[in-house]
């Protein structure tokens, strides 16, 4: 243990005498510094925007409700805020949150228009992509690793002191693997060190940072082999720098745009514009559709209405949200088209990132962050749900042909009480399914 520690010392004595090193070591410490900082300041604006947006919507909610009387009204004019919450390692690893919404504003119209129009980041930024932490440790940490290890043997071949420090040492283990394990544990430290005070900030729990942990020693140890496996028996430096980046690009950024652009060939979908332009087209045509073709398709989905369908006058607020209901249903088929080809595309791309480590971590710690496609997905489902209880609470009042007490108001479903009572069944579930 005394001479290997002896190793480990010599060895860090060594390294601190090799600027390049240094200089490597601490900008892998400032990018890392600053990827955090970003994201804690990305996820900081996200929060401060939904309490910005919850605070409006109440009061904006209530002005509705004190103007309006009538039930059609109300759900006319009442907006509802939505929105997906960052997670508290969400910092980390920004994901998908840029090109999925994740905040919506909807009413008692037709769902679909509301959850595919909805608001992007730009363009063009969403290009170029962002440094977060996981970009830093996927993208461009191999990169310093590859600087880091690529002249472990070959500098020491071009000076001529190889044979002589493998000849007196005791073992290859004692002399490589010291240096070896002290780059490793510097850049280790440099790159998470920002990310464990960032977690610390935002309050992530010790599994997700243990797993964090986890993936990132394996990933990194991953390109630390590689670099030292590449160059074991070279002589020339800048030979082995050339193949191992040669890799780095290959794994970075060449089999995830092939992968995308052959799941981009296999899977075809409909666009989000174009479940939009069906929606709004099937509720405009119904303006001048009879009244009875809109009813029937209405009760084909809710017969327990059937007998309240009947108008007394031109117009009925019944009828209207009818035929609202009805544009979701002419394009729920597509609707569910794009939904699946979505669900098929996240799943290729898991196949096409066992080819690619930097997207395998990525993957894996978008899923951990809850910042990925599957979460957004989890949370139109949530606007969705939500929607239809919106529906199931207004539909008795508005076929039901009696005088509207404002009072049931405080009945009508909020979406922080929706989400929390889904929780509360999903725990509820867990805990049944765990004592049978």
């Amino acid at each position: 243990m005394s001479y290997m520690f002896t190793q480990l010392s010599r060895e860090w004595r060594f390294m601190l005498r090799q600027k390049y090193l240094l200089v490597l070591l601490g900008c892998a410490l400032l990018i890392s510094g600053f990827s955090v900082l970003s994201g804690l300041n990305e996820v900081e604006q996200q929060q401060h925007t939904i309490e910005r947006l919850k605070a409006a919507d109440a009061s904006d909610r209530t002005d509705a409700q004190h103007k309006h009387d009538e039930i059609g009204m109300l759900a006319y004019y009442t907006f509802h805020l939505t929105y997906s919450a960052p997670s508290d390692l969400a910092f980390a690893a920004l994901g998908e949150r840029d090109i999925y919404p994740w905040k919506h504003r909807i009413k008692m119209l037709a769902i679909e228009g509301q959850i595919y129009e909805s608001d992007t980041q730009n363009a063009e930024l969403t290009q170029a992509g962002k440094i977060d932490f996981v970009f830093v440790i996927s993208a461009l940490s191999p990169l310093i690793i590859i600087l880091l290890f690529h002249d472990l043997f070959a500098s020491e071949r071009s000076s001529g002191r190889h044979d002589l420090l493998v000849t007196t040492a005791k073992s290859p283990w004692a002399l490589w693997g010291a240096r070896g394990a002290i780059r490793f544990i510097a850049l280790f430290l440099c790159l998470m060190l920002p990310f464990y005070v960032g977690a610390w900030v935002s309050g992530t729990s010790l599994a997700a940072i243990g797993l964090v942990s986890l993936y990132c020693i394996i990933y990194l140890a991953f390109w630390a082999l590689v670099s030292v496996y590449w160059g074991r028996n070279a002589s020339s430096a800048p030979k082995v720098a050339s193949g191992l980046i040669g890799m780095w690009v290959l794994f970075a950024f060449i089999t995830p745009i092939l992968g995308d652009l052959s799941i981009n060939q296999l899977v075809h979908s409909p666009k989000g514009g174009d479940i939009v332009l069906t929606q709004r087209e099937a509720v405009n045509d119904a303006w001048d559709l009879p009244k009875e073709t809109t009813m029937d398709a209405f009760t084909a989905t809710y017969p327990e209405w059937k007998e309240h369908v009947a108008m007394q006058s031109m117009f009925e607020w019944k009828w209207y949200y009818a035929f609202q209901q009805v544009g979701d249903q002419i394009a729920a088929p597509m609707s569910q088209e794009y939904r699946e080809a979505a669900s098929k595309k996240y799943q290729f791309a898991g196949y096409a990132s066992l080819l690619s480590p930097p997207m395998l971590l990525q993957r894996l710690l978008t899923r951990l962050a809850e910042t990925d496609a599957v979460a957004a997905h989890e949370y139109e489902q949530q606007v969705r749900d939500f929607h239809q209880a919106l529906r199931l609470f207004h539909y008795p009042f508005l076929f039901a042909q009696g005088e509207f007490d404002k009072g049931e108001l405080i009945n009508m479903p909020s979406f922080d009480k929706f989400i929390f009572e889904q929780q509360q069944g999903r725990d509820t579930d867990s805990v049944q399914s765990a004592n049978k």
